[in-house]
């Protein structure tokens, strides 16, 4: 059982967002905040097991006050281990409520499910009014130079996006390989890795939406090639969702970073800036 419980808050007179770690049970655990600009805070988010194993149960609860700004990234890839006999699934559960004008910037490395992985995820995000949101998810299909490709047993993602109490997107995916074969045309077909990035921020003007749809369409044709698809959706309301399917991990990271930096300057008019890795 590891439990992670984090606070942001804005500090006014330091202009400086500051965490407040609520509670931390291992394997999860955080060390320290490094202030970004803009008055931001970088987390890493440490898992001391190494990965994710079989029987697991972790669940993270993250607030973001009121006009802070929280970065959050993974120290490296999430990689899922095989479930023992008997242990059932490993099973990882996220809270997120973003609180009035704050933003939330989630940029961890590919999740990475071993053979005989059997894993559930759920996450659930609420936004307020003004507040932003950053967040982009890449699953790679195993251990590929063992030549483990979509080996695992099962993924059971689930992933829910409200803002105003409102949902904007719902997400339901199981993924059995060993029963229903990924390379169907209804699944991945030829590709190997995808990813999915939401792009939101509450409360802002249709011209503005127009505009950066524009910039995130080249984005999108100009990318696309034999080796990775891309695909740009528009949400009921508040942002986008970007999707990708590549025969490798690196197309889809790059990409990933460009959209972000034309949709941080559309909606902030500031460069995204990679987070720095801790180890």
């Amino acid at each position: 059982m590891g439990r992670l419980s984090l606070q942001f808050e804005y500090d006014a007179p330091s202009a400086r967002t500051r965490l407040n770690v609520i509670g931390q049970e291992q394997p999860l655990k955080v060390v320290r905040a490094f202030h970004v600009a803009h008055g931001g805070v970088l987390v890493h988010l440490h898992n001391l097991s190494g990965g994710v194993l079989g029987g697991d149960r972790l669940t993270s609860c993250w607030e973001v006050g009121p006009g802070a700004h929280a970065q959050l990234t993974s120290t490296g890839a999430t990689r899922i281990y095989r479930s023992r006999p008997g242990a059932g699934p490993a099973r990882s559960s996220c809270r997120v409520h973003v609180r009035e004008n704050a933003l939330i910037e989630y940029l961890p490395d590919p999740l990475i499910p071993f053979a005989g992985a059997l894993y559930e995820q759920q996450t659930v995000i609420d936004l307020d009014p003004g507040a932003g949101l950053f967040w982009w998810e890449t699953v790679a299909p195993g251990r590929e130079a063992r030549g483990e490709l979509f080996s695992y047993d099962a993924l059971k993602l689930e992933f829910e996006l409200r803002a105003q109490q409102e949902p904007v997107a719902i997400e339901r995916n199981l993924l059995e390989p060993l029963v229903r074969p990924m390379a169907s045309t209804a699944r991945l077909g030829c590709f190997r890795y995808f990813s999915s990035f939401y792009i939101c921020r509450v409360g802002t003007g249709d011209t503005t939406w127009r505009a950066l749809e524009k910039q995130l369409l080249d984005i999108t044709n100009r990318l696309t090639s034999p080796v990775i698809t891309w695909g740009l959706g528009r949400l009921p309301a508040h942002g986008f969702v970007v999707r990708a399917l590549s025969l490798t991990g690196r197309e889809i990271a790059a990409g990933l970073v460009e959209y972000w930096q034309a949709a941080k300057q559309m909606l902030y008019g500031h460069d995204a800036v990679i987070p720095r890795k801790i180890y």
